[in-house]
């Protein structure tokens, strides 16, 4: 378990965390642009990295981030690994399961490629649909709304090879390597990879903003997350969100 400590305030606050003082966040890291390591592979970086370190800061509280795979993200919550778990798309089955604060923001599906890829695509770019995915490859995160959402699609007749990898950095790479044709996956990721390197990737698709993510707790931890939905509605008003959005790039 890799940990790393910042120090949002001194001031400390009795009982609103597991550990006295402390705001411990699970995260995945491997998500550009919400959450990833620096060149030295030991800084976090980030939206959502920032984003909990005003909230720390709004709270009085010290912010630990826990690295931690996207598959057991949630159920560390039910373990009491850490407090909170950052990047959560809202959906029903999470908020049975799961304390939700409000939506820091939202995002869509959308289908990326090759700018110049090796095996040719019939359908012309700007044109581009969904069904158009049938008789391709197309890559996704495990267990991500992506995932989902192939699976939606495929059960309506619309099929295509499914490749699922444990972080989308792997979805880019097998991409560049040609072993797959399309990646299925969140504007806020597929643009932040398009403007990163436009010369070689290209969101040829995208849907609807539909999708609202929000920071996850344990069920009926009621005190923290009135206490985080406070603290976000004042990031919003003072402006911190919107201009943490402009450092990250996120759309």
């Amino acid at each position: 378990m890799f940990c790393i400590t910042f120090l949002a305030c001194v001031k400390q606050k009795h009982g609103l965390t597991i550990s006295e003082g402390i705001l411990s966040v699970g995260v995945e890291f491997g998500y550009p642009p919400m959450e990833y390591y620096e060149a030295d592979g030991i800084t976090p970086a980030g939206f959502d990295i920032e984003l909990t370190k005003a909230l720390g800061d709004k709270l009085g509280l010290q912010v630990k981030y826990i690295d931690t795979s996207w598959e057991g993200l949630l159920a560390g919550l039910d373990a009491n690994r850490y407090d909170i778990a950052v990047n959560i798309t809202i959906i029903p089955a999470r908020q049975e399961k799961y304390n939700l604060t409000k939506p820091y923001t939202a995002s869509s599906m959308t289908i990326v490629a090759l700018k110049n890829p090796p095996s040719k695509i019939e359908q012309p770019r700007a044109a581009f649909a969904v069904q158009d995915l049938a008789g391709y490859r197309a890559a996704y995160q495990s267990d991500t709304t992506a995932q989902y959402f192939a699976e939606r699609i495929r059960s309506q007749g619309i099929i295509f090879a499914s490749f699922s990898y444990d972080k989308i950095l792997n979805c880019f790479d097998e991409l560049l390597l040609g072993r797959i044709d399309f990646i299925i996956t969140d504007n806020i990721v597929s643009f932040y990879y398009a403007e990163k390197d436009d010369s070689v990737f290209e969101v040829i698709w995208q849907g609807e903003a539909d999708e609202h993510i929000a920071i996850a707790l344990k069920k009926g931890n009621d005190t923290l997350t009135d206490a985080l939905n406070n603290a976000l509605d004042g990031l919003f008003d003072d402006g911190t969100i919107q201009k943490i959005f402009a450092a990250n790039h996120t759309n």
